[in-house]
């Protein structure tokens, strides 16, 4: 299975990692490195979180209020959000029609 990731997704990965090494020397990498464990989990077995919705799955990053929210789609896991559990909840929805 491979691993793929909404633009949008991306970008607000690595814009979560630049905030947090703002507030904090090293808070962005320690940061980068729950993502990378968070997304090794879902590699590992992606149909082991029930849904939360529609198909779509959510997997909370420990230590930060984040989540991983992804589809599985054929062979491969696509990434959707790489959400804040308290900001703007919902707002990845319009990615999954894409």
């Amino acid at each position: 299975m491979i691993l793929t990731w909404h633009g949008d997704a991306e970008e607000e990965y690595v814009s979560a990692a630049v905030y947090y090494e703002r507030q904090v020397d090293g808070l962005g990498e320690r940061f980068l490195e729950q993502i990378e464990a968070t997304l090794a989990r879902v590699m590992a077995a992606p149909l082991r979180p029930r849904f939360f919705e529609n198909g779509f799955r959510r997997l909370r990053v420990d230590r930060f209020p984040y989540a991983v929210i992804y589809r599985v789609k054929a062979d491969a896991v696509q990434i959707l959000a790489v959400a804040h559990a308290k900001r703007r909840p919902g707002y990845w929805r319009e990615r999954a029609e894409g």
